[in-house]
Parts: structure tokens; sequence; C-alpha cells
């Protein structure tokens, strides 16, 4: 009896102890720290060097080409001033669009004072040409001297009186031809000086493109060349430079004109491109913007700028083919932004490296 108490008792005590163990572990993991998840690290690419670019040697036409400023001016017009100085402005005749016919009157100063002054001397000599008259009878018992003396007197007196009236009529300005008045530069009332532009008459029916050129265009550009004319919202047309400008000290000043002077625009101040289809109604001024080909070369063998190379006086290229990368010296002809003319070393087909 003894015996079975001791074993059952032992028997529970063994099933305690490894209850009470199990609780134990199972408490002691569960207060352990999670295990860090192992980290992935990225592949490793090698770095590659990086390729230059290479381009294939071709032919294409190649222009050089000028860009310039220009505008829409009549092959016919003329800038009307004064040729008085320091006059009021005492009428304005004419506006803007008006059409006017050779000798119309445009414009005419305020010469009241001249004209006061020219009475008087109309009185005054008057008088002179009395006595002139008398003297005349008396010529033949008078000192040759004194006639003489009294004789340039009257034609002093007379030549002022020309001089007089001259002036006056200088006061009005007329139109040199039939046109249109297509600009008004004073109004009424404005102090004058003289040759400054008062109004430009212009035949419309002779509109062309024109442009002014600097020294340095100017010896680029020859009669012949042909030109790409560009007018906004009308279109794009292609002519010839017919003239250009007459050499001027503007011309040297880069298209400057002379501090404080009143510079008149003439047709001849313009390097003028024969357009054939010219729409009509154009408006004389109006701003148009030109490209004139100064050289064309059919089947250029061409290249890219960044494929040309130079050291010192030495001009090549880097050839790729089959066997590598060799160096070529190469002859070169037109240049443009996009594009370098070879004349020697290259053919077409060829690959060269670009920097």
């Amino acid at each position: 009896m003894s015996m079975k108490w001791w074993t059952e008792s032992l028997f529970k005590r063994s099933m305690i102890i490894a209850l009470s163990a199990s609780l134990a572990f199972t408490s002691g993991c569960a207060l352990l720290p999670d295990e860090k998840e192992e980290e992935v690290l990225p592949e490793i690419v090698p770095a590659q060097i990086s390729k230059k670019p290479e381009y294939e040697v071709k032919t294409k036409d190649l222009n050089t080409e000028i860009s310039l400023i220009g505008k829409l001016i009549s092959l016919e017009e003329e800038t009307m001033h004064f040729t008085l100085d320091g006059k009021n402005l005492k009428e304005l005749y004419i506006k803007v669009g008006d059409k006017v016919q050779a000798g119309d009157v445009i414009a005419e100063l305020d010469v009241e004072e001249l004209k006061k002054s020219l009475r008087l001397e109309r009185i005054s000599f008057k008088a002179q040409e009395n006595e002139m008259k008398q003297t005349l009878r008396e010529r033949d018992e008078m000192d040759p001297l004194d006639f003489e003396t009294k004789q340039i007197a009257f034609e002093e007196k007379r030549q002022k009186l020309a001089d007089l009236e001259e002036e006056i009529n200088k006061a009005v300005l007329y139109a040199p031809f039939s046109g249109t008045i297509v600009s008004v530069t004073a109004k009424k009332g404005d102090v004058i000086k003289k040759y400054a532009p008062i109004a430009i008459v212009a035949d419309t029916a002779l509109i062309t493109p024109a442009s002014k050129l600097t020294k340095n265009e100017l010896e680029k550009v020859a009669p012949g060349m042909e030109a790409l004319v560009s007018i906004s919202n009308v279109g794009n047309f292609v002519g010839k430079v017919k003239t250009l400008p007459v050499k001027s000290e503007e011309n040297n000043n880069n298209g400057g004109g002379s501090d404080g002077e009143n510079k008149l625009e003439r047709p001849e101040d313009f390097m003028l491109i024969d357009v054939k289809d010219l729409p009509a109604g154009l408006n004389r001024g109006t701003p148009i913007s030109i490209k004139v080909i100064t050289k064309r070369t059919k089947d250029a063998i061409v290249i890219p700028p960044s494929a040309l190379r130079s050291i010192g006086s030495r001009t090549y290229v880097q050839v790729v083919d089959e066997d590598g990368k060799r160096e070529v010296d190469v002859e070169v002809g037109q240049q443009t932004a996009v594009d370098v003319e070879i004349l020697q070393g290259l053919k077409p087909g060829q690959k060269v490296v670009g920097r």
C-alpha cells in the first residue's frame, strides 16, 4: 500500500516538475528579443567606361548664310524736310495714308517776321530804284568811282531782297512726286530744325525687301546671291540681292548714325532684294528677316563639329572601323552650326568618333 502511494506520489511530482520546466522555457523564449532578418545587399555592378558617340560621314547640300533684319521700303520714296532753321510749323496739310500729287503743299512754316521784313525792304528798294535812275541820268557828269560805288550798293540791296524772297519761299514744303504719305514726324506748332524729317512720301506700288548692312556684312554679300525673305503673317519668299547700299560712314560705324544728326533714309542706303512674287497690299516699314546664301555646295561631305579635332595647326578626326580607331588628317571647307565640310581625308560611309 505504501509502495503504491509512493509511486503515485513520485509520478505526480515528476509531472509537476516537467510542466513547470516547460512553462519556464516557454516564458523565457517570449522574453528574448526577436532575431534580426538578414540584410539583403544590392548587387554591385562594375562601372562601365562611357563610349564616345560615333557619327557616319554623310553628304548633303551645304549652305553658308548671313541672317539679317530688314524692312519693306519703296523704291521711290523721299523724306521731306525744310531747309529753314528754328521756325514754328504753322500748318500741316497731310496725315498718314493721304494720297498726294506732285506739287501738293505738305506743310508751311511761320515766317510772318520775314514777310514783314520783305515788305519794308521792298519799300526801301523802291526808293533806291528811283535814286539809281537819277544816277544813271547823271552818269556822264559823275566821277566813275562814285558811280561804281552807288551801283554796287544798289546791286547789294537788290540781292538782299532776292535772298529774303527765297527764304520765304523755303517756308512751304511741296510733294516731290505722286504717292502716299507713309510717315509724319512733326505736328503743328513744333519748332523745326533744318533737315529734320517732316513726312515721308512713297510709291506704295514699288515695295521691296531691304536691309542696312554693317561694314563686315557688306564685305560678305554680293549682287546676285540668293536671298530668303520671311514676312510675318504673310509668308516666305525667294529672291536675289539686287543692289548693295552706297558705302557711307554709317556702314563703317556698323549701322550707327552720327550723334545728334537727323539721318534721312534713302533707298540707296539699303541692300535691296529682288522678289518676283511679292503679294500686293504690303505695308512699307513692315519688319522682315532675310537670309542671304553666301556660299552653296551640292553633295558636300560633312561631319558634326563635335567630331573635328585640332592640335596647333593640325586638324584631324578619329576614324573607327574593324581595325579600331585611327587618326586621319582632314582639310575643312564650309562650317555651319551643325555641319563641317570635309574637302579631303574622308569618304561617305566612314564613321568618326565624337568628343
